[in-house]
């Protein structure tokens, strides 16, 4: 449009226009089926006011205005597609194959990509209170999609499948814990336990497991306790900890991370309980 001789005026004009009319047809079936033909429309408009009357570069105003268009038409799509698959609230457990496929295959990609990034984003915060390592690697895989989408390193239909496969390793990662034979809790301490690789492959899986469960029945142990207010009670946990990890000969080098890595695990298990 900005490339075109006197083309901001005119789509300033025609999409202003195309406002009015939707507003006074937004009751029928056909205004409906072109709603977010029009948010699009608007919200380019809005920002287009808003962003070349300044220095900025067509770079940077490209990717601002796809960005605040995402948004401005997102909330009613992501209850749409929701809504239509059944879903009263977006839950990755919930999300079939056939769900996703659905996401992929809407028209509006950029519409897809802020509906999977919002479901990703808030499944991500959701685990952050209960198992701080998974959360932080699938939000490093989150982030490093939209970063690779962002920076034009891949086209929309590849990011929507990579989130696609993220989706599903956050859904059947929700069964980890039943396929090891351990509670979330106790999940959640194994893998700051094995967050790093030279501890699995010193002490293995079952040794970890079992040092994992530990913790988690000390931690319980403790439930009454609001030890994250109470310096002396996070003492005694910090000894603890490092006592086991000595016992079962967890490498000296990696005691330090792992040590904070649980301690930070078990207050967030405390914190609800």
């Amino acid at each position: 449009v900005l490339s075109l001789e006197d083309g901001r005026r005119r789509y300033l004009d025609l999409a202003a226009k195309l406002q009015t009319s939707f507003a006074l047809a937004a009751g029928t079936p056909e205004a409906a089926r072109h709603r977010d033909d029009v948010a699009f429309m608007v919200a380019v408009r809005a920002n287009l006011i808003k962003h070349t009357g300044g220095k900025k570069d067509r770079d940077e105003i490209d990717y601002e205005l796809n960005q605040l268009v995402s948004r401005a038409v997102i909330s009613d799509g992501i209850l749409d597609v929701f809504k239509a698959s059944g879903l009263e609230r977006a839950d990755i457990s919930l999300l079939s194959d056939e769900f996703l496929a659905d996401v992929r295959d809407m028209e509006q990609k950029n519409l897809a990509i802020e509906a999977l990034r919002k479901l990703l984003a808030g499944e991500v915060k959701a685990r952050q209170s209960k198992n701080i390592v998974e959360a932080r690697r699938f939000s490093d895989r989150l982030e490093a999609a939209m970063a690779k989408y962002h920076n034009r390193a891949v086209d929309s239909l590849q990011v929507i499948q990579e989130l696609i496969e993220l989706a599903q390793a956050m859904r059947e990662a929700g069964h980890r814990g039943v396929d090891l034979g351990m509670s979330d809790e106790e999940l959640a301490f194994y893998d700051a336990l094995a967050d790093n690789e030279s501890a699995v492959a010193l002490l293995g899986n079952d040794t970890l497991r079992v040092m994992a469960q530990e913790i988690a029945r000390r931690v319980r142990s403790t439930a009454t306790v609001d030890w994250t207010h109470r310096e002396n009670v996070r003492a005694m946990m910090r000894i603890e900890v490092k006592r086991l990890l000595r016992q079962f000969g967890y490498p000296p080098d990696l005691e330090p991370k792992a040590i904070e890595l649980v301690l930070e695990q078990a207050r967030r298990v405390a914190a609800l309980n």
